[in-house]
């Protein structure tokens, strides 16, 4: 066995031929190696740059403990109430056109689940308001003042158990009348955003809000307000002879007889002229005012009044203004009878027609509203031609 140094064997293995296997690894290394890397040293390494993943918002919010995302039932805790109310009122409120009952029914399902994104802190959120949702006095008990005086003890209750100091309900036409004088008024100052989609909407019925006086007691109201007149009134008898009782005029004692107002210096003395009393004997309204204001009541409380009883909320129907230009309502019908603005039976027609043409220009005649402005329209001219002096201007109709 001969012993090869390792000069001869790298000699030998450059005399013999190279194999083709050889020859394809070689020509490999020759592509790959790079010789200036061999003579200049290795080159310098490019540190990594870190890109950031752009988290987002909601995931920030869940790391940092903001939100939570939670699985709910029925499970009768008061966490878990709270949730799914939370739950149904976004429901209702996002979803206006699925039925709230329905939404209620699923949200409050004991079977069911929901997974909901719970803000921190978990807690009930007040609307700074009370809703009113039934209120009725016995018919043949409501000549005592029993419904005044039952609001008056719910005010007090409510400003002395809670930081309460709105009331709202939606009112039928019947009740529109109690309501304001309890201090309710059509006029809303509360945001949208506190009150829409928290309490029940009534089609046909008009919400009303009453705004409490932190500093009154509303059961000692008639005391305060009597205290009140009579403190005016001591006001005015410091300036004015009104409250002094003069005798009669002595040609009176010889029976009634036609004299000169000016002639008693009491009257003259007050600035009182001719003028006043004339003006004091002119009716107040036109003398078709309150036949037009049953007429209007009655077309109200019809069952088809529904879509009519408001203007039409621009929010809701954004296209609506662009397409009707002379929009019409039964509300703004009342206020414009309320200023005599309906001389005679025709101006009333007028805008009533308007109201019913309006609704079936912007709305499919196979439509409930369309349908509603037509039995409407016709219940109209039939109250119309029930009465005697009118019946001509319902020929036809």
């Amino acid at each position: 066995m001969a012993v090869v140094s390792p000069k001869s064997s790298k000699r030998k293995a450059s005399e013999e031929a190279a194999s083709p296997d050889s020859q394809q690894q070689a020509s490999k290394k020759a592509r790959t190696d790079s010789p200036e890397k061999e003579e200049d040293g290795p080159l310098e390494k490019t540190p990594l740059r870190i890109v950031p993943f752009p988290e987002k918002p909601a995931v920030l919010e869940e790391r940092r403990g903001d939100i939570e995302f939670r699985v709910v039932n029925n499970d009768g805790s008061h966490d878990s109430f709270i949730v799914l109310t939370g739950l149904k009122c976004i429901f209702q409120k996002q979803l206006p056109k699925m039925p709230k009952d329905y939404i209620a029914r699923l949200v409050y399902d004991r079977s069911h689940l929901s997974i909901a994104i719970v803000k921190h802190p978990l807690e009930v959120v007040g609307r700074k308001f009370a809703e009113i949702v039934f209120c009725a006095i016995s018919s043949d008990q409501q000549v005592k003042g029993y419904g005044a005086h039952l609001m008056s003890h719910l005010k007090d209750y409510v400003k002395a158990t809670s930081p309460i100091m709105h009331f709202l309900t939606y009112a039928d036409n019947y009740a529109i009348g109690y309501f304001k004088k309890q201090g309710f008024t059509k006029e809303i100052t509360l945001d949208k955003s506190i009150w829409m989609g928290y309490i029940k909407d009534y089609e046909g019925g008009t919400i009303m809000q009453c705004t409490m006086l932190p500093k009154i007691r509303y059961l000692e109201m008639g005391r305060m307000l009597l205290k009140q007149k009579e403190a005016v009134q001591a006001k005015i008898r410091a300036f004015s002879r009104s409250h002094i009782v003069h005798q009669a005029p002595k040609d009176w004692k010889n029976g009634v007889s036609k004299i000169d107002p000016l002639s008693i210096t009491a009257i003259k003395e007050s600035g009182w002229s001719p003028d006043m009393d004339e003006l004091a004997r002119q009716p107040r309204h036109g003398p078709n005012y309150n036949q037009l204001l049953h007429l209007l009541n009655d077309m109200q409380n019809h069952s088809a009044a529904w879509p009519f009883t408001q203007p039409v909320n621009r929010d809701e129907v954004p296209d609506y203004y662009e397409v009707i230009l002379e929009p019409m309502d039964l509300s703004t019908m009342e206020e414009k009878h309320e200023k005599d603005m309906y001389p005679t039976p025709q101006d009333f027609i007028k805008d009533a027609t308007l109201i019913f043409d309006n609704c079936r220009r912007y709305n499919n005649e196979s439509t409930p509203y369309a349908k509603s402005a037509n039995k409407l329209e016709k219940f109209m001219y039939q109250q119309i031609r029930n009465i005697p002096e009118w019946s001509h201007l319902g020929e036809g109709h």
